[in-house]
């Protein structure tokens, strides 16, 4: 895939590479690490730089994720294959059972994949070829859909867990140079033209007006303005555990309170700050309108008061303390039906959370609970979604209502909402994941065995 092993590469895209992995507190020498490589150029590059010039730093395991969105994916998968047989590079890949219908859910599918690799090798990191020019990218994506100032901070070098980006100071032209003075080849993936994908209209058509008309220089503009925006939020980082000990903030069992006089005592922008940070450490994110509602709140909110911030988030006062509180969304809920016995993934939202539902492949074993499922055709589809009225489960002793078996099991009546259901076609509870597995056999007919996963949904980024 070389031209030749004489041809003397971009030594100054070496020397980075290497200072991007020490700047990164990398992995230690001999570690395994696996990297994403989709045949395109950049992945390309990434590869051969760890394989061929990485001085055999890492053991390297490849992953390539095959997204199903186009009929020549499967070409791209069998081109990898064979460029990673060249290289003497493990491969682990995987097609997705369809094509999903977002960019958004496209990403969380193959870091899906990603991290299931990572575990199954028992790999030190994931590392990802994302360069300068999707980082000015994606800072301007996300301002032109009204970011806050974390959100041009842009795509992080690392983020947990285990995702590194050591390319992402290096641009698009360098790899391609790099590429050129190797004699590498790659894939060009056609779908990157149309600009029916937002992404797409940035980088071929919104940015290059935006230079040609406007700076010249807004690239690297976009990139320093992650860099600076990055800057700003770590340094609140770094004081806002501080400054929220100030306001005795304590952890409550359904969330977090503080001392409402103390924290009046800071800055509103102060305020606003402090609680996002909440929230995000109650796994929630504050968008403008709710942090603006609850700054509001904090100061003239009434004891017993409460006002909701959306998130699955609410602000009550009590008496002379403010706590941000958890709450179900029970109108966001949306269950998730699976037609056909065959491997798949999806989310369902359960008590205003996501829930993340595979089945019929490797990932059902990496989830909080997994269960095996004999279902009868006419049965199908199998549905996910939450409790209901009624419900009831059939056990070895006669059947029970889920309300009476949630109050048994000693599930807080708060949290009840939020406990993922199981049921086939007709209604019938099949299992309640961590509590309760049906006793009912099916009997006759065509019967499917499932294996389903279930378990909490992570939120991922670039």
């Amino acid at each position: 895939m070389t031209r030749s092993a004489d041809v003397i590469p971009s030594a100054r895209l070496v020397e980075r590479l290497g200072e991007a992995l020490e700047a990164a507190s990398a992995p230690p020498p001999g570690a395994t690490v696996v990297v994403a490589v989709s045949g395109g150029l950049d992945s390309c590059v990434l590869l051969h730089l760890l394989r061929f010039r990485g001085g055999g730093r890492y053991r390297l395991v490849a992953a390539h994720f095959d997204h199903a969105a186009r009929p020549a994916s499967d070409h791209d998968a069998l081109w990898v294959r064979g460029l990673c047989t060249a290289w003497r590079v493990p491969l682990r890949s995987e097609r997705a059972p369809s094509a999903r219908r977002t960019e958004t859910a496209a990403r969380s599918a193959r870091y899906d994949f990603l991290h299931r690799v990572r575990r199954e090798v028992s790999a030190a990191a994931i590392l990802t070829a994302h360069h300068a020019d999707d980082q000015a990218e994606t800072v301007l994506f996300r301002i032109l859909r009204g970011t806050g100032v974390a959100g041009l901070a842009g795509i992080p070098t690392i983020r947990e867990p285990g995702v590194m980006r050591p390319l992402l100071g290096v641009w698009r032209e360098e790899l391609a140079q790099y590429a050129a003075d190797v004699g590498l080849t790659w894939r060009e993936d056609a779908s990157n033209d149309e600009l029916g994908f937002s992404r797409n209209a940035i980088r071929r058509r919104i940015l290059p007006e935006a230079e040609r008309l406007v700076a010249p220089a807004a690239r690297r503009a976009l990139v320093r303005l992650a860099e600076v925006a990055a800057e700003d939020e770590a340094a609140w980082g770094a004081v806002m555990q501080e400054l929220l000990g100030t306001t005795d903030a304590r952890d409550e069992r359904d969330g977090v309170s503080l001392d409402r006089e103390a924290f009046l005592a800071l800055h509103p922008a102060v305020r606003a700050r402090a609680l996002r940070a909440l929230a995000r450490r109650m796994g929630s994110v504050l968008d403008h309108r709710g942090t603006r509602l609850a700054v509001a709140f904090s100061s003239s909110g009434r004891s017993g008061g409460a006002i909701w911030l959306g998130a699955g988030v609410e602000l009550t006062r009590r008496l002379g303390r403010l706590a941000l509180v958890r709450r179900p969304v029970a109108t966001a809920d949306r269950a998730l039906e699976i037609a056909d016995p065959g491997p798949g993934s999806g989310d369902a939202w359960v008590g205003g959370r996501p829930v993340r539902v595979c089945w019929g492949s490797r990932e059902v074993e990496s989830r909080a609970w997994a269960e095996t499922l004999d279902v009868p055709s006419d049965r199908l589809p199998i549905v996910v979604r939450g409790r209901r009225p009624g419900d009831r489960i059939r056990l070895p002793g006669g059947t029970k209502k889920l309300k009476k078996l949630f109050l048994e099991c000693r599930i807080p009546h708060d949290r009840r909402d939020e406990v993922p259901v199981v049921v086939d076609a007709e209604g019938e509870v099949l299992w309640v994941p961590g509590i309760a597995r049906s006793a009912n056999t099916p009997r006759g007919g065509d019967t499917h065995r499932l294996r389903i996963g279930i378990g909490p949904q992570a939120t991922d980024e670039a």
